[in-house]
């Protein structure tokens, strides 16, 4: 009888020395691929929840009729490198940091730390050099575009439902983290983002070009 007390203890101690080791090599395992993960979130890209009604009605259709949000593929891999009208972006949004611009009837939000504010996700409508025709809460009735800024908006018509530029003007492009390349849920939704048909109501005076010097 107690032979066999002796050998339960023993084995139950052999388990728990197997359980502690194998604990080990699942922490161990986990600690290792944290700094793998953290960097591929930022500089490769990661999944984004759509929240509220800005992007309304092409991302977050259904925000007025369930809880569920829309998942998008934010692409970070040279997110500022060739912007164009039309694309969705990903920034850190900084709300409390406006200055004014060099360039006339313009203020901006200027470039901070990323890791102060909140990631807002909109729609470039103009770039570098180019005007903007604005609408209420603007202030003035036009705005250029500073070099190294970018004009952006939410979707949604209704400019209660979208915090944009049209109430904290152009936005540094150092602030921009990522470009949102597709939809992966709902369903129906899913694929790439054709960015290049979006036609907006915002009237843009495009920058022109310069002519190289002969």
């Amino acid at each position: 009888m107690a032979t066999r007390r002796i050998a339960s203890l023993f084995g139950r101690s052999s388990n728990s020395r197997h359980f502690l080791y194998g604990s080990r090599y699942v922490l161990i395992s986990f600690v290792t691929w944290i700094p793998a993960i953290i960097f591929f979130n930022e500089h490769v890209g990661e999944v984004g929840i759509i929240n509220g009604p800005s992007m309304y009605p092409y991302l977050n259709t259904s925000y007025n009729e369930s809880i569920a949000k829309d998942l998008c593929w934010i692409n970070k891999y040279n997110p500022t490198g060739n912007l164009q009208r039309g694309m969705i972006v990903a920034f850190r949004f900084v709300p409390i940091s406006l200055s004014p611009c060099s360039t006339a009837h313009s203020f901006s939000l200027r470039n901070r730390s990323p890791e102060s504010g909140r990631v807002a996700i909109k729609r470039i409508i103009a770039l570098e050099g180019d005007e903007v025709q604005t609408r209420a809460p603007y202030p003035f009735p036009r705005a250029a575009v500073p070099p190294g800024h970018v004009w952006v908006e939410g979707d949604n018509r209704d400019r209660h439902k979208t915090l944009d530029s049209m109430r904290y003007g152009p936005i540094s492009m150092n602030l921009i983290t990522g470009k949102v390349t597709h939809v992966l849920w709902p369903w129906k939704s899913a694929g790439p983002i054709p960015w290049w048909q979006f036609k907006g109501r915002t009237k843009v005076f495009k920058a022109r070009k310069e002519e190289p010097l002969e």
